[in-house]
């Protein structure tokens, strides 16, 4: 099935590591332009380097996103570069479990303020798409009750709303929008793998509660990322796709 991603332009943030540099790989993979950032100016430019030896156009950029103005400035560079934006993939996570008042304002910060600031940043080249796509990545913590109750679930959960909710209000203009939400998801150096090193007695419930006695990889999640991006997804708007092999028990209604 071809995605009709070819020519497209794409923002991902966070677009180094996991499941966001799934993302941005599956992406170029299909032919679209990719903005990427993170914090780590080094490993921007690894994957910047990485993804135009795929044959596409590819804008990084070093920032933190909890930083409004270097947010919009980063979508405003983007979209300069790659002239013109068709898809926005808001991906970064503070990952803020505990249950103080620090965690609160990364949560809402970074999760949170994060994905508002690049939606709206973004949207007067979105407004000029005739492909025009929104997914946030939120979690299965956001659905449910689970160790990560506190600031984390609740800004998840509060990304499905604000989702919903741009999908409703943007759909007369022709732009989509969409969540999907990953169970536990293990790679090199995420917050699993280090869990599985500190507290291995932890990471052994949490895998047990996997009734397929594993954690999805990235790429299984990039690629519901990727699809609800891309035009072969075009009336499917405000769905929270659920990707987490059977973990969660609730039904989606």
């Amino acid at each position: 099935m071809d995605l009709g991603l070819k020519g497209l332009r794409a923002l991902v943030s966070g677009g180094t590591k996991g499941i966001g540099r799934a993302v941005a790989g599956l992406l170029a993979n299909e032919g679209a332009s990719v903005a990427i950032c993170a914090r780590d100016e080094g490993e921007v430019k690894a994957t910047a380097a990485d993804l135009q030896a795929g044959g596409v156009s590819v804008y990084g950029q070093a920032l933190d996103v909890s930083d409004g103005p270097s947010l919009k400035s980063w979508v405003e560079s983007a979209a300069g570069s790659l002239d013109g934006l068709d898809i926005v993939v808001a991906n970064v996570s503070a990952l803020a479990i505990n249950n103080d008042e620090e965690s609160w304002l990364q949560g809402f910060e970074v999760d949170m303020m994060h994905s508002v600031r690049m939606v709206e940043a973004a949207m007067p080249w979105l407004e000029k798409s005739t492909a025009a796509s929104i997914v946030t990545v939120s979690s299965v913590s956001g659905r449910e009750i689970d160790f990560a109750a506190g600031p984390y679930g609740a800004f998840k959960a509060a990304l499905l709303h604000y989702t919903q909710g741009l999908a409703n209000q943007l759909a007369g203009k022709g732009i989509r929008a969409n969540s999907v939400s990953p169970g536990n998801t293990y790679f090199d150096g995420g917050v699993w793998q280090q869990i599985e090193q500190g507290d291995p007695d932890f990471f052994a419930q949490a895998l047990a509660l996997n009734p397929t006695g594993r954690m999805a990889n990235p790429e299984e999640i990039a690629r519901a990322v990727v699809f609800l991006a891309s035009p072969a997804a075009s009336f499917i708007m405000g769905t929270n796709l659920v990707v987490d092999g059977a973990l969660t028990r609730g039904v989606q209604l």
